[in-house]
């Protein structure tokens, strides 16, 4: 588990502020086309872990301490770009905030919001109004997504009022409370407490759909089990370390079939990511070895199936916890 640069910015707001591809001269031609390419590839890699991310909070709500309402939504601010005028121009956007993505099955996608939708408004508040810097500047992006929750816990639904003047009511669906985001240049997967971050070049993005499902619910069982609180109150010894990663092996299962997945898709998932990059003798030792992973999967899958006659199947009350909690 590991902090990221670029805090609080969602998804595309952190990707693009380098992106030398976005640059003065990117009218028309490769260059352009090059912009656009990238683009769409984020933006698919994005869609499949928000639809990913939405089935496994929505999922395991009942089971999670810290639910919360939720729409399974993300808005964009041009403002949080690099080039926002690029940008605009890029995706056909004519103001600042429009809608990233909407997970799939979500109160969002069902209410018809797809990418790129202008927001002018969100509860009779206009976010254009609120200060930014001209470009660069995640902070409102922020401070929208915490609105957005702030309506959503209070009043019990949020309205957002398009471009052409129509209002959408959302109601939303008791979920984990996790974020999940797409940033960084690099393979990395973590969890930092609230949010679940896949690099951009993380090798589960080739996998099948429940390989990556699994390597996506190891990260929020990071965060369901508070896994960076107890760590910042007991401190991150390696064999600290190694329990909570260990715990969020076990849970892997347990948060698939809750979201329709398979659970053996998490062993799966660790035969296939292990042997390449487990390490060898240079394995970091924070973590099991891969085929003892397997292990300690295999027998909470063995107990998963005993219980998946239950309506849910309750980790709360059977999951075993090796680190001890409040």
């Amino acid at each position: 588990m590991v902090s990221r640069t670029c805090l609080g910015i969602t998804a595309f707001a952190c990707a693009f502020l380098p992106q030398p591809a976005i640059a003065d001269d990117a009218d028309d031609g490769p260059q352009r086309r090059a912009a656009q390419s990238v683009f769409q590839q984020r933006l698919e890699q994005d869609q499949k872990l928000q639809d990913i991310g939405w089935k496994l909070v929505s999922g395991n709500a009942k089971f999670c301490a810290n639910s919360i309402p939720s729409i399974g939504l993300q808005l964009h601010d041009m403002a949080s770009y690099g080039r926002p005028d690029a940008v605009r121009e890029l995706l056909g956007i004519s103001g600042d905030i429009a809608v990233l993505t909407a997970a799939a099955g979500s109160p969002s996608a069902q209410a018809g919001l797809t990418a790129n939708q202008h927001v002018t408004a969100i509860a009779g508040v206009d976010p254009h109004t609120w200060l930014s810097q001209a470009r660069s500047d995640w902070q409102r992006t922020k401070r929208i997504h915490d609105w957005i929750d702030q309506r959503l816990s209070e009043d019990g639904s949020v309205t957002l009022t398009l471009a052409e003047g129509k209002d959408v009511t959302l109601e939303p669906v008791i979920a984990c409370a996790s974020r999940f985001e797409l940033s960084g240049d690099n393979k990395r997967a973590m969890a930092e407490g609230s949010r679940v971050i896949l690099g951009y070049h993380f090798p589960g993005f080739a996998y099948p759909e429940e390989e990556l499902a699994a390597a996506i619910a190891h990260e929020l069982a990071h965060n369901v089990l508070h896994h960076r609180d107890w760590l910042d109150a007991n401190g991150r010894s390696r064999s600290n370390v190694r329990l909570t990663e260990r715990e969020a092996d076990r849970l892997m299962p347990w948060l698939l079939a809750n979201a329709g997945y398979d659970p053996a898709a998490a062993t799966r998932f660790m035969k296939r990511w292990g042997p390449i990059h487990d390490g060898g003798i240079f394995r970091k030792r924070t973590h099991d070895g891969w085929d003892e992973r397997v292990e300690f999967i295999e027998a909470e899958r063995a107990l998963i199936e005993e219980l998946q006659q239950e309506e849910g199947v309750d980790w709360r009350r059977h999951f075993t916890r090796e680190i001890t909690t409040p």
